[in-house]
C-alpha cells in the first residue's frame, strides 16, 4: 500500500488526490494495475516511468477522461467516476499535447477559458494578463496563436489550465519544448501555486525537474508501482555513492560490468551511447583497487567518475524496457482508447 507522508498546508480549502487499488485492462491486457496513491494538499507527486509505464492512463483516470477497470479514486473529495463533472470543475490539465486555438490570439484565447469557468469578464481578462505576464508572453498578447514557436504554444497551453486557479493541477510532462529560462520560470511559477495550496501531479522525461519539484515520487513500470518515496530516500535505497566507468569499445562493457559487481551488491547499470557501466558503490571501496582490478582484467578503462546517485540511476535501475515472459503482467500501450 502506498502512503503519502503527511504535508502541511496553509490552506485547508485545497483537496488532494486519492487513489486505492486503481487498474486499467483493455480486453486481457493491464495498462495499470493497483495503484494507491494519497496525495496531501499542497503537495507535488512526481509519476515516473517509461513510456507505456501507465503514467498516461493514470492522469486519464485521475481526470475523469477514463474510466478505471478496478479500483476508485478521488480528487479534492470528488469521486472520479461518480461526481465526473464536479472533478473537472476543481482541475487544471496540461496534457502532451498543446490544446490552445491557433486562430484566435493569445489574450482571447485565456479569456474564452475563463468565460467557460464562469468568471466575469472583467476578471476573465484579469487572469489573462496576470497570466501572460507570468509566462513571458505580454508581446504575443495579441498575435494569433498559429504564429507562436512550439514552447511559446507550450506556454500559452499551461496558462489555460491555470486561468480558473485550479485546487488540484495535472501536468504530463509540461515542460516538454519549453528552453532553460522558461522551464526555471514554470518551475517558480509551481512552486508559488504549491505554496498557496494547489496540489500537483506532475509526470515528466525530466528527472532534474521530479528531483527539484516533488515532495514524493511514484515510480511506474509497465504497469506497477515498483517504488516510492521522497528523491532522497530513492535515491537512498539504490545506493548514493556511485561511479561510472567509461570503455573504449562497446564489447568491453560485460567484461567491465562482471568486474564491477565485485564492489557493489546492486546490479550494474549500462549506456551504450556513452560506453558507460555505472554501479552503486560497497562502503569503503577504494577506487585505486577498482582501478588495479580493471586493468588486471584487461579493461580499458578510459574514465571513471565518483559522485551523489540522481534520479536518473533510480528509473534506469528500477525500470526496465521489457518485462520477463513470466511476469504476471502484460504491457498496455499508454494510447489505446478508453
Amino acid at each position: 500500500m502506498y502512503e503519502q507522508p503527511v504535508h502541511h498546508t496553509n490552506n485547508g480549502a485545497r483537496g488532494g488526490v486519492v487513489a486505492q487499488g486503481l487498474g486499467k485492462r483493455f480486453g486481457d491486457l493491464w495498462a495499470l494495475r493497483d495503484l494507491d496513491l494519497s496525495v496531501a494538499p499542497g503537495t507535488v507527486l512526481g509519476l515516473l516511468g517509461h513510456n507505456g509505464a501507465g503514467k498516461t492512463t493514470a492522469i486519464r483516470i485521475l481526470t475523469t477522461l477514463s474510466q478505471p477497470t478496478t479500483g476508485s479514486a478521488s480528487v479534492a473529495g470528488l469521486d472520479v467516476v461518480g461526481e465526473a463533472a464536479a472533478v473537472r470543475r476543481r482541475i487544471g490539465v496540461a496534457s502532451q499535447q498543446a490544446t490552445v486555438d491557433g486562430l484566435m490570439n493569445a489574450r482571447l484565447n485565456l479569456e474564452m477559458v475563463g468565460r467557460l469557468h464562469h468568471l466575469s469578464k472583467a476578471e476573465a481578462r484579469r487572469r489573462a494578463d496576470d497570466l501572460l505576464e507570468r509566462l513571458d508572453l505580454t508581446d504575443a498578447a495579441n498575435r494569433l496563436v498559429k504564429t507562436f514557436s512550439g514552447g511559446m504554444r507550450r506556454r500559452l497551453d499551461l496558462a489555460a489550465c491555470l486561468v480558473s486557479a485550479p485546487e488540484v493541477l495535472f501536468l504530463d510532462e509540461p515542460t516538454t519544448g519549453l528552453d532553460p529560462r522558461s522551464r526555471n520560470d514554470l518551475w517558480e511559477m509551481l512552486r508559488d501555486l504549491v505554496r498557496e495550496g494547489t496540489t500537483v501531479i506532475l509526470t515528466t522525461q525530466y528527472l532534474e525537474e521530479a528531483d527539484r519539484l516533488a515532495d514524493d515520487i511514484v515510480v511506474l513500470d509497465h504497469g506497477v508501482s515498483v517504488a516510492h518515496g521522497t528523491p532522497e530516500v530513492l535515491k537512498s535505497q539504490i545506493g548514493n555513492d556511485r561511479l561510472d566507468v567509461k570503455v573504449s569499445r562497446v564489447g568491453e562493457l560485460p567484461l567491465a560490468a562482471d568486474v564491477l559487481r565485485g564492489y557493489s551488491s546492486k546490479p550494474p547499470t549500462f549506456d551504450e551511447d556513452l560506453l558507460t557501466v555505472s554501479i552503486a558503490l560497497n562502503d569503503g571501496t577504494r577506487l585505486i583497487d577498482v582501478v588495479r582490478t580493471l586493468d588486471d582484467a584487461g579493461v580499458d578503462a578510459v574514465d571513471m567518475n565518483r559522485r551523489e546517485a540522481t534520479l536518473d540511476d533510480v528509473f534506469l535501475t528500477l525500470t526496465s524496457p521489457t518485462r520477463d515472459a513470466d511476469a504476471p503482467l502484460d504491457r498496455q500501450p499508454e494510447s489505446v482508447p478508453a
